[in-house]
């Protein structure tokens, strides 16, 4: 990785664009939280700002179109203040509905310093993409959005994601997001690697595969990803789903053990050094 010193001459964007030139496969780990986006950023390099996560973690909802672009905004502006040099890929959805405001959200995302975004073919009221009952945009109208985020961004990578289902049409989309000049293509709840590796050979753009636990596409090693033509994997909601598994497992406990505080892992040291770290990184970029 470059020193700091030469990170901060490059975009958030041109920074993204270096690790996809040098790496074969880079993981992004969907966050929740600046918290979550804490812990996740000191084993990985590059996170997901998770659209799942999100709306779980701020309203406490599934992930059905409820999300503002402020709120995705000012979260992004959270994240990048404690993590200056993390790749951010923020999923954006269709981007909030009409193409002007999913060119002033791209805009203002890569003002505030994201690094990509994904932006997706679902019709609103929008479904996880591993969920049945999804409707689809017109190609045409989807294009004519994503040519318009592209004319828009400057350095910020654009990922196309398709949740079409049909093996025909997926096809014909990727392709034209590949001709219409997307950094990336995203299939989301593709159930085959097969079907993985013949479209990733059709595009010539980087292939980007969601994995999510529980989700329709088959659990995979990177280096059967790789294999697949895949250079790009989003994790979508492991952060996500860590946290729901122990805070349920820690507050059974706390019941269990008539409300004594000995079985915890972590304690208020602990919590607070980590907390230092983001306080010290925010000075220093300050």
């Amino acid at each position: 990785m470059n020193s700091p010193t030469s990170r901060t001459r490059l975009s958030p964007g041109h920074r993204l664009r270096e690790s996809m030139t040098n790496s074969a496969l880079i993981p992004f780990i969907g966050v929740y939280d600046v918290f979550s986006a804490t812990l996740a950023g000191r084993h990985f390099d590059s996170l997901f700002v998770s659209g799942f996560g999100f709306a779980a973690s701020h309203y406490g909802l599934p992930d059905m179109g409820f999300i503002t672009w402020t709120d995705i905004v000012a979260y992004v502006q959270r994240l990048r203040t404690v993590l200056p040099f993390h790749n951010l890929l923020v999923d954006i959805d269709d981007g909030y509905c009409d193409p002007e405001v999913a060119c002033h959200v791209v805009s203002v995302l890569e003002a505030a310093g994201a690094s990509g975004v994904v932006l997706e073919d679902q019709k609103r009221p929008r479904r996880c993409g591993h969920f049945e009952g999804k409707q689809i945009m017109d190609l045409d109208e989807y294009l004519a959005k994503l040519r318009a985020v592209l004319a828009t961004r400057r350095d910020m990578v654009v990922i196309a994601r398709t949740d079409a289902s049909d093996l025909e049409d997926i096809a014909r989309r990727v392709e034209a997001f590949s001709a219409a000049g997307a950094d990336a293509v995203l299939v989301d709840g593709l159930t085959s690697l097969d079907v993985v590796r013949a479209l990733s050979q059709r595009v010539d753009r980087p292939f980007c595969f969601n994995q999510i636990a529980g989700g329709k596409s088959p659990v995979c090693t990177q280096s059967e990803l790789k294999d697949a033509g895949v250079s790009l994997v989003i994790y979508s909601t492991p952060c996500l789903f860590a946290a729901q598994a122990a805070i349920d497992e820690a507050m059974a406990d706390l019941k269990a053990r008539d409300g004594t505080l000995a079985g915890s892992r972590i304690g208020v040291k602990d919590c607070t050094l980590l907390l230092a770290e983001n306080q010290a990184r925010r000075d220093t970029r300050n």
